[in-house]
């Protein structure tokens, strides 16, 4: 049950102390404070809380959610070949696909139902996915399981906690995580220590300015009730089943607790933190745009303050669909 585990047993440490584990059985004990882990379904339970009581009531919040609305979910992906197709239908994941490096190590802290993981994990790339929900956790390792995917484990883990030791990946990739924390820059210097040096970490946020559109029609929601729901462009595609437009329609809109960031917020973070920009989706500056055939890990400018006014005002007409969402490439100095 723990194979994948004990592969890479020299990666892992205590959520508690940092100290090296072991292996017993079913179960995880730490060497240094001797706590014992089990586990559930095949998933190691080494959650454990933060030290701040607010951040541990936001995350309490936000995992009694995502128990109940798992995001996203698996329908119509039952095989390989489904997800292969579903995940490059995104510009990002293929172009993540096509230019991450076989045989290297990546975590996805907060990979919900594990489909990135899932995917990234079949052309011979080990693959480590990591979240607070059980119920989600469960859903991927039951597709790994169920398609014999060798290359990928998941873990409960609060990434304010994490259960690897630092500088364990060359590439830490955390999408649409963070701006559910109560400390955002808290989370990201957290698992920024997981980044090698020269190593790359790739986040995506919410953005104060894209997020607009979003906010206005949460209150739209909120005051007149759901029926209005037409008034989202995702739920207006006619292809996507009931099951679909539900999920999205409680991510967007009945998320009990989400930051919005600015691009200039972000590029403060990566500063404090040691990280050279990289690139960005959509790109910081004018007339520029993110390619079908992008070099995500090639460094591009960063633009300038006037340029990521400018960009994220334009987020408010064109990035109805993402809901407001960004990403952005960092390379540990």
């Amino acid at each position: 049950m723990l194979r994948y585990m004990i592969e890479h047993l020299d990666i892992f440490a205590c959520p508690v102390c940092l100290a090296n584990l072991a292996i017993t059985e079913n179960s995880i004990r730490c060497l240094g404070c001797h706590k014992i882990f089990k586990t559930e379904d095949g998933i190691p339970l080494l959650y454990w809380p933060s030290d701040s009581n607010q951040d541990e009531n936001v995350t309490n919040i936000v995992k009694s959610f995502y128990e109940k609305t798992p995001f996203p979910n698996y329908e119509e992906t039952e095989n390989i070949m489904d997800l292969r197709q579903k995940a490059r239908k995104g510009v990002f994941a293929r172009l993540l696909d096509e230019q991450i490096p076989f045989n290297i190590r990546i975590i996805e802290v907060g990979c919900g139902t594990g489909q990135l993981s899932n995917f990234l994990s079949i052309p011979q790339r080990f693959v480590f996915g990591t979240d607070i929900c059980l119920n989600s956790l469960k859903l991927a390792n039951r597709f790994k399981i169920r398609n014999g995917l060798q290359r990928v484990g998941f873990y409960q883990m609060n990434l304010f906690k994490p259960i690897f030791k630092e500088e364990s990946f060359p590439l830490v990739i955390c999408n649409g995580v963070l701006h559910h924390t109560n400390d955002p820059f808290g989370g990201f210097r957290s698992i920024s220590k997981l980044v090698k040096k020269s190593g790359y970490i790739i986040i995506g946020l919410y953005n104060r300015y894209g997020r607009i559109n979003t906010d206005i029609r949460r209150t739209i929601f909120n005051i007149f009730g759901d029926r209005f729901k037409f008034l989202d462009p995702q739920l207006r595609k006619i292809r996507l089943s009931n099951l679909k437009k539900n999920t999205w329609f409680m991510d967007q809109y009945k998320h009990p607790h989400e930051f919005k960031l600015t691009v200039d917020e972000v590029l403060g973070w990566f500063e404090k933190c040691g990280f050279d920009f990289i690139n960005s989706m959509p790109k910081f500056q004018v007339f520029k745009e993110f390619s079908e055939n992008e070099k995500l890990f090639e460094k591009k400018p960063k633009g300038n303050i006037l340029e990521h006014l400018i960009i994220q005002t334009h987020m408010l007409f064109s990035g109805t669909e993402e809901g407001g969402f960004f990403i952005m490439i960092g390379r540990k100095r």
